[in-house]
C-alpha cells in the first residue's frame, strides 16, 4: 500500500528525471545541429540524422509524460549550452574535419551518458516508463559515440 509521502516522491521523482531527459534531449538535438553541415562523410552524415531524429521521438514521448504532470519541462543551462557552442565552433574552425566532429559528438555523448546515469541514481523512485525513457536515452548515447568510432 503506497502512502501519500511514497507517491508524492516518486511523482516528484519522475518529473525531475523527465525534466532532466528533457534538457538532455535538447542538447543531444542542437549539438548534432550544430556539426551536421561540417559532415563529409554521407554514412557519418547518416548516422547523426538518425541519432537526432531518434532523440526528436524520445522529445515527444518526454514531452507527453511530462504533460500528463503539468509540467512544461526544462530547458539545457545556458552557460552549458553556450560553451558546447563555443567549445564546438573553435575547434571546428581550427580543424575542420570529419574527426573533429567525431571527437566533440564523443564527447557529447559521454557528458550525457554521465549526467544521465548520475539522474537514474538520484531519481530512484521515478517510475519505470520514466527510467526506461532515460536508460533509452543513455544507450542512444552509446551507440552513437561506438558507431562514430571509426571517425576518429
Amino acid at each position: 500500500m503506497n502512502t501519500m509521502n511514497e507517491t508524492v516522491g516518486r511523482d516528484g521523482d519522475t518529473v525531475k528525471l523527465l525534466r532532466e531527459c528533457d534538457a538532455g534531449i535538447q542538447m543531444g538535438e542542437k549539438s548534432i545541429e550544430d556539426v551536421l553541415d561540417n559532415v563529409n562523410d554521407k554514412h557519418f552524415r547518416d548516422l547523426l540524422s538518425k541519432c537526432k531524429t531518434e532523440h526528436e521521438k524520445l522529445g515527444i514521448e518526454v514531452g507527453e509524460l511530462l504533460g500528463e504532470h503539468a509540467d512544461s519541462g526544462k530547458s539545457p543551462n545556458p552557460l552549458a549550452t553556450g560553451m558546447s557552442w563555443i567549445k564546438t565552433n573553435a575547434k571546428l574552425m581550427a580543424e575542420p574535419t570529419d574527426a573533429t566532429v567525431a571527437d566533440l559528438m564523443t564527447d557529447g555523448c559521454n557528458m550525457g551518458v554521465k549526467s544521465l546515469s548520475r539522474y537514474l541514481n538520484q531519481y530512484k523512485s521515478a517510475d519505470e516508463k520514466s527510467k526506461a525513457i532515460a536508460e533509452k536515452l543513455v544507450n542512444l548515447e552509446l551507440r552513437l559515440t561506438e558507431d562514430i568510432r571509426c571517425y576518429l
